[in-house]
């Protein structure tokens, strides 16, 4: 029996159950495109549940398909609960990268990086340290999509 749709008010739409219209429709494309080519950072600020993640994860799987660029989606949202603990923070930061370059790119050379790269670099310089060796290792440039910047900010 075939699942019939209904509206998403709670996390990323899955377009096989959920009504949805294409997540990058909204988005003026050509104008992103620019700005990723050009080596720029955007910043996506919109109210709550207005679709920011599943666009975030369409743009993920275009540049991904298109083969130009390695994108990966991180929720940086975990991190939120260490506050103040910088080592504990840049853990859960870490461990979310780590994930999710497995489960979007199928690619464990981060994992295997990780612990050797936050012994050797500390919790300030680790990410540096970890992003830098993958930019220098991968074959195409990187477009990291980081959702719940936000979330790192103190009460």
């Amino acid at each position: 029996m075939k699942q019939m749709k209904r509206f998403n008010t709670a996390g990323p739409v899955q377009n096989d159950i959920h009504y949805a219209i294409p997540a990058l429709s909204r988005w003026d494309m050509d104008e992103v495109e620019e700005l990723i080519a050009d080596r720029q950072y955007f910043v996506l600020h919109a109210p709550r549940q207005t679709g920011k993640t599943s666009c975030l994860l369409a743009l993920m799987e275009r540049l991904d398909a298109e083969g130009d660029y390695t994108a990966l989606y991180v929720n940086l949202e975990p991190a939120q609960a260490a506050r103040g603990n910088v080592e504990a923070g840049m853990g859960a930061i870490f461990s979310g990268i780590t994930r999710a370059a497995i489960r979007y790119l199928g690619d464990r050379r981060l994992e295997d990086w990780s612990e050797e790269t936050f012994r050797k670099a500390g919790p300030y310089d680790a990410l540096q340290a970890l992003l830098s060796r993958w930019a220098e290792e991968n074959q195409r440039p990187i477009v990291l999509l980081l959702d719940e910047v936000d979330s790192l900010v103190g009460d």
